[in-house]
């Protein structure tokens, strides 16, 4: 399956390039050898179909010519392309791949050569199908309708306007060989690009998986507060909306706190600002540790927090929070620097009937600066 892919342009890296930015010479140099093996595999199908001539040339069907005309009509073509493409042409246009262009030549010469060498027709014609099903790889619709467009009009000046009869040669035992070859190879090549398409599809669905998982993950990243790994104040702030919402919905008792640590300055002063983001990190991971699930914590700026309780009456948040006050009271805060200590003070508010957002965080500011003036490493209640 790799060694497919390899062999074509991937239309997600062509997608992923973007046609608005300017393509950096990483992208120019990927576009060119991808479009070195495309033009490469075109090159090696005509080689194919002219060795085929050459044994209808050989059972006396066609003259010996042809084949190597044939050859030389189709890796003219292909040299023209390369030409453009190393030259940077390509790059110019929206389609670099000049995948309509390549299309209408590779008709022109089959149908051609479909005029002039009636009596193996039918090689011609069934090679059509190996460019149109390699065209449709890349193709946008708009394309696609071009191209097909124009081998309509091909085949219909061929079989309406002329009267040439387009031939299958199986006379003799080395024509019907040769045109099984050209059934085999034609069947072959169309396969060859059916696992090529389907390989896309498989890498389309692992890219899709991979951009669900981005997503999510930008998501929480835009939800999360990047140093303490606690919801940022925006999450945090409609966190609360709705769970106010609810609890005015379902009449059941809901409570908040802010928590703000003491004299965080000064530990910032004394033992910079590396050693106070530390000191956020480890309370923000004691906290979660030490409430329930349906509980959030949130950053509501600088060094406090908001701390959501659902389902929570006044008494039992109170003693949450105590609880909270005891355990980073305790925690041995020296690891960070000998002689620090760290405490907490909040003040805890619940919601009152039909009372709005800001009303009760006001209610919880005012009790936490009351824990604060009454000497700090305290819970106030609203």
């Amino acid at each position: 399956m790799r060694t497919t892919v390899s062999f074509f342009p991937n239309p997600i890296a062509g997608a992923l390039d973007g046609a608005d930015r300017l393509p950096t010479p990483k992208v120019l140099a990927r576009r060119a050898r991808q479009r070195r093996q495309m033009l490469g595999v075109i090159g090696v199908s005509y080689v194919i179909d002219a060795a085929i001539l050459l044994l209808y040339a050989y059972a006396g069907t066609v003259a010996v010519a042809i084949g190597p005309a044939f050859g030389i009509c189709g890796l003219g073509s292909v040299a023209c392309f390369v030409a453009l493409s190393e030259a940077g042409v390509n790059d110019r246009f929206k389609d670099h791949y000049f995948i309509v262009q390549q299309s209408i030549a590779s008709l022109a010469i089959m149908l051609a050569f479909s005029y002039l060498v009636p009596e193996a027709g039918f090689l011609f014609l069934c090679t059509l199908f190996v460019v149109f099903s390699f065209s449709a790889l890349r193709s946008t619709p708009r394309q696609t309708a071009m191209t097909f467009a124009a081998m309509a009009f091909g085949l219909a000046a061929l079989f309406l306007l002329t009267d040439k009869p387009i031939s299958m040669p199986h006379g003799t035992y080395l024509e019907r060989f040769a045109t099984m070859l050209v059934f085999v190879l034609t069947i072959g090549r169309c396969m060859f690009l059916g696992i090529f398409a389907s390989s896309l599809r498989e890498s389309l669905y692992k890219r899709g998986l991979q951009l669900k998982e981005a997503y999510k993950r930008i998501e929480e990243l835009a939800e999360l507060d990047e140093l303490t790994g606690s919801f940022n104040r925006r999450c945090i702030m409609r966190m609360l909306d709705d769970e106010i919402a609810r609890a005015h919905r379902t009449k059941t008792p809901f409570s908040v706190a802010l928590i703000d640590l003491d004299w965080f300055k000064r530990v910032n002063d004394a033992y910079g600002h590396p050693t106070g983001d530390e000191v956020l990190r480890t309370f923000a991971i004691t906290v979660f540790a030490n409430i329930r699930n349906i509980d959030r914590l949130g950053r509501y700026g600088g060094e406090e927090f908001l701390l959501i309780l659902p389902d929570t009456p006044h008494d039992v948040a109170a003693r949450i929070l105590d609880r909270q006050r005891e355990i980073v009271a305790d925690l041995d805060w020296s690891a960070f620097a000998a002689g620090m200590r760290v405490t907490i003070s909040a003040g805890v508010a619940t919601l009152a009937a039909n009372e709005a957002p800001d009303a009760l965080l006001a209610r919880a500011d005012s009790a936490l600066y009351a824990a604060k003036a009454r000497g700090r490493n305290r819970i106030a209640s609203a």
